[in-house]
């Protein structure tokens, strides 16, 4: 691989994670925004997030095989054009119908980009695909903490959110210019690792441990999405003495901002902690912390509302670690890195719809209870999950 190739690789595999990473960290904190600009309810809140999940599941279902049959480099194209035409659209949606058609095509995009990068990072950096794919996490959690950091800027200053999204289109052309210009070989081109089928799937069912990993992903993924979608409006309807409508939403910001920072540490240490701690307990010792800091942080929101902050540390080695046990569980990588996908947006699209409902029918404070719930569900799960090694004899 020449260098002027090499070079375009790492650029898009960093700027799409970065970009990636700041988008689904601040859904919540723009549909705060929209609630309020195109009088959406928190029902139909709850619906825009699995809207946009529901898009990346589809995105996830169909473009590990189409990078297979056509390139990973015009799945990613196709999933860059889907992001710049979201977002545009969203940008310029003043009724519900129209932001919900948009949302959902934003989803596919993101989808398909996240599918395209996974491809990516394994077919070009075999013997490094490790080292890789903690710095592409690493630069997707710096997008997670710079964007609220960045929004609460623009709205401090009275800008629409609706530029934020315009800007991030334009950062998406940009990306899109330099995919264009990559050359992969023809091998690499059409060498995917996503592939998803209806054999696969069922036969990958068949193992018990498998089938726990999945459900753990798809929870571990619904607690976040529904932390990161509602915390916003949770926290803003809370009647706090001494903050207005707007100092509650710029604490919001800041909070969500913190918690990827911690989200982003953890990730950078997660190699380190599971080489001291093993796979397994390291899954069962921070789903304890996630569930022991979500309960903390409720309890004391009022008054210590930064302790929500050590909820992002407590997530952040969950997938990967997850992940990391699922690999060794299955020959069949392409199709459980697929289905992973698959639960993924599985688990963001449920749970924005039942706290969606929850919230409309009992109130936003009941509604951001069910994580609680939801998060106890992951340390049941960890504590059936067993590493290869556990399962023998």
């Amino acid at each position: 691989m020449v260098k002027l190739q090499r070079s375009i690789i790492y650029f898009l595999i960093f700027a799409t994670m970065f970009v990636l990473g700041g988008v689904q960290n601040t859904k919540g904190l723009i549909l705060e925004k929209v609630q309020n600009d195109i009088s959406l309810d928190v029902s139909q809140v709850g619906i825009m997030v699995s809207i946009f999940q529901i898009g990346f599941l589809l995105a996830s279902l169909i473009a590990g095989i189409f990078a297979d049959r056509k390139g990973i480099k015009i799945v990613m194209s196709i999933g860059t054009v889907l992001m710049i035409g979201g977002l545009i659209g969203t940008s310029a949606a003043f009724t519900v119908a129209f932001f919900l058609g948009f949302y959902l095509i934003v989803g596919l995009g993101i989808g398909s980009m996240t599918v395209s990068v996974a491809t990516l990072i394994p077919t070009f950096f075999k013997e490094r695909a490790g080292v890789v794919f903690n710095l592409a996490n690493a630069l997707f959690g710096v997008g997670m903490i710079v964007t609220p950091l960045l929004l609460n800027f623009i709205f401090a200053h009275n800008v629409s959110w609706r530029f934020f999204y315009i800007g991030t289109a334009v950062v998406i052309a940009v990306i899109l210019l330099a995919l264009l210009s990559f050359k992969p070989a023809k091998q690499a081109a059409s060498q995917g690792q996503d592939t998803v089928t209806i054999s696969s799937i069922l036969k990958l069912f068949q193992d018990r441990q498998i089938l726990f990993v999945i459900l753990f992903i798809l929870f571990y993924v619904a607690v976040e999405a529904g932390f990161l979608n509602f915390f916003p409006i949770f926290y803003t309807a809370l009647d706090i003495a001494g903050m207005d409508a707007a100092q509650k939403a710029a604490t919001a910001g800041y909070i969500i901002a913190s918690f990827a920072f911690l989200f982003t540490i953890g990730r950078f240490v997660g190699g380190f902690i599971i080489y001291k701690l093993g796979e397994r307990r390291t899954l069962v010792v921070f789903s304890l912390f996630a569930l022991v800091s979500l309960i903390v942080g409720r309890i004391f929101m009022t008054d210590f509302s930064y302790l929500m902050m050590l909820f992002g540390l407590a997530l952040s080695v969950l997938f990967p670690t997850a992940q990391g046990i699922a690999s060794k569980l299955t020959r069949q990588a392409g199709s459980l890195q697929g289905l992973i996908y698959v639960a993924s947006g599985l688990g963001g699209a449920v749970i924005g719809i039942l706290i969606g409902q929850v919230s409309q029918v009992f109130g936003i404070s009941n509604g951001f209870n069910l994580l609680i719930v939801l998060t106890l569900v992951i340390v049941v799960l960890a504590l059936l999950i067993r590493t290869p090694k556990e399962s023998v004899g």
